[in-house]
C-alpha cells in the first residue's frame, strides 16, 4: 500500500499538471507563423490558439480577435478544443476522488483498504484526463506538421509550433506522472482466516477435574 507522501507528491505533480493543461488551453499560441523563404517579414508575427487568433507587432502591442464562428475551423482544431476541455474536467474530477482516498486527509472513513482503493480510482480518472490531452496536443501537432510540408501552403502562411503547445504537453506528462504514483495505491487483499475467532481457555484457570462413578 502506497505511504502518504507518495500519495501527497503523485496529487501535488497532477495538480501542477492540470495547472499546465488549463494555461496550455487558455493561451493563444500554440502555432506561430514561421519564417521560411527569401522573402521574411518580421515586422508583425502571427499567432493561433484554440479560441482567438493574435499579432504580435514589433513595438510590442499585440492585438487578438476571437474567431468568428465555429463553422469556420478546420477538424483538428475543433477536436483538440474538445479534447482539452474534456482533459481538465476529468483530471479535475479525478483529483477529487484522489482527495478522497488519500491517507493524509479525513475523508472516507477510516478503512485504509476503501481509502486506498478511492485513490487508486482517481488515479487511474486522472490518466483517462491525460489521455485526451496528449491526443490533443499530438493531433494539433500533426496538422502543423502537414501544413507546413505540403507544398501548396503559401510560404507566407506556414506555421511552427507554439509555446502553448509545449506547455500542454508538459502539463499532460506531469498529469501522467500523479496520476500513475496515485494509481498504485493499491491495496493489499487480507487473508481471512477459515474458523472465527475463539478465545483461548487457560487450563490452570479451570478446576480440576473429577471423575465421577
Amino acid at each position: 500500500m502506497a505511504n502518504s507522501g507518495l500519495q501527497i507528491l503523485g496529487f501535488a505533480l497532477a495538480l501542477l499538471g492540470m495547472i499546465g493543461l488549463v494555461v496550455g488551453t487558455i493561451m493563444p499560441q500554440w502555432k506561430m507563423s514561421a519564417y521560411v523563404g527569401d522573402n521574411i517579414i518580421t515586422a508583425i508575427s502571427m499567432y493561433e490558439g484554440l479560441w482567438m487568433s493574435c499579432a504580435f507587432q514589433s513595438t510590442g502591442q499585440m492585438q487578438c480577435k476571437v474567431y468568428d464562428s465555429i463553422l469556420q475551423l478546420n477538424g483538428a482544431l475543433q477536436a483538440t478544443r474538445a479534447l482539452m476541455i474534456v482533459s481538465i474536467i476529468v483530471t479535475l474530477a479525478g483529483l477529487g476522488v484522489a482527495c478522497m482516498g488519500m491517507k493524509c486527509t479525513n475523508c472516507g472513513g477510516d478503512d485504509k483498504v476503501r481509502k486506498s482503493r478511492t485513490a487508486m480510482g482517481g488515479g487511474i480518472i486522472i490518466l483517462i484526463g491525460a489521455l485526451c490531452a496528449i491526443v490533443a496536443c499530438s493531433w494539433y501537432a500533426n496538422d502543423i506538421i502537414r501544413a507546413f510540408y505540403n507544398p501548396f501552403t503559401p510560404v507566407n502562411t506556414k506555421y511552427e509550433f507554439g509555446a502553448a503547445i509545449f506547455i500542454a504537453w508538459a502539463g499532460a506528462f506531469l498529469t501522467v506522472v500523479g496520476g500513475g504514483i496515485l494509481a498504485a495505491s493499491c491495496p493489499k487483499s487480507k487473508g481471512r482466516q477459515s474458523g472465527p475467532k475463539y478465545p483461548i481457555s487457560n487450563p490452570r484457570s479451570s478446576g480440576s477435574n473429577k471423575d465421577y462413578v
